[in-house]
């Protein structure tokens, strides 16, 4: 049976002031005037994309493998975070059949990194990169996206069955 899985994660922007002026996206250092406000390394997509993996199987979400309460998981790299779901995917007898992903955000712009994105989310899930798109949209200027408050990043995931 084909499972389908999805997730949201949101992550508002801070000054940090002269020390981190990047975002991190799907795993990319992106420079930009502010970063994420986060207990890990904020990269919603890959919160989103762990979430949705997680939901396909009823395992949950991330917050309750990776408490915020746990001073382990401060300044994690979100792409540790999500080998491990992914290893619990595999554990289950799934294998992901394709991940979509939108980050919806004014700034910084997607583009110039989505290549980059798919590949690191691919060769972490270990698929070909067909199977995995990134893409991004603006709010129109509208809700805390569209005034630079934060980023969101939505996900959706196809788990099927591991072949034999």
């Amino acid at each position: 049976m084909i499972k389908i899985g999805q997730g949201i994660d949101v992550h508002a922007f801070h000054n940090s002031g002269e020390q981190q002026q990047y975002v991190v996206l799907a795993g990319v250092h992106i420079e930009h005037s502010h970063s994420l406000l986060a207990h890990s390394d904020g990269d919603v997509v890959l919160h989103a994309l762990a979430d949705a993996l997680l939901g396909a199987l009823a395992m949950g979400d991330i917050g309750q493998h990776f408490p915020d309460t746990d001073a382990n998981n401060a300044g994690l790299d979100s792409r540790i975070l999500l080998r491990y779901v992914y290893g619990k995917i595999l554990e289950a007898g799934y294998v992901l059949g394709n991940a979509d992903m939108t980050i919806m955000c004014e700034r910084p712009k997607i583009a110039p990194y989505n290549q980059a994105m798919r590949d690191n989310i691919a060769a972490d899930l270990q698929v070909d990169v067909s199977n995995i798109s990134v893409k991004a949209t603006t709010s129109e200027k509208l809700g805390f996206t569209g005034r630079q408050e934060g980023i969101m990043a939505s996900a959706v995931v196809l788990l099927t069955p591991k072949p034999v």
